[in-house]
């Protein structure tokens, strides 16, 4: 099994996908596309939960979820994992509040 999941917005992928092309949702914040080490970085292997996620700005799931402004796809429930410090940084600078997708920001 390559799937992975993008720690910062959940989205599922082969991990070739992610290396060959980025995170769809987050490459205009951190361009993962051939920087294998970033991939490893921003991606996990160990996810909960799967939603297919088709009109994300029109589902209450997505919405629930926190994905309806993303792009159509896959998507994991929860995400175990934490991006780097540095890319925690850089998203800050873009405006973004990284949020963790394991659960621990609900707590």
């Amino acid at each position: 099994r390559q799937l992975r999941a993008c720690l910062i917005c959940g989205i599922v992928q082969n991990n070739h996908v992610f290396r060959d092309h980025g995170c769809p949702n987050c490459n205009r914040y951190v361009s993962m596309a051939g920087q294998a080490d970033l991939v490893a970085d921003c991606t996990s292997g160990t996810f909960d939960g799967v939603m297919a996620m088709l009109q994300p700005k029109k589902s209450w799931v997505s919405k629930f979820a926190h994905v309806n402004n993303y792009r159509p796809g896959i998507y994991a429930a929860h995400v175990y994992g934490r991006v780097p410090e540095d890319v925690e940084e850089m998203l800050t600078q873009h405006g973004i509040t990284y949020h963790p997708r394991d659960g621990t920001a609900d707590e």
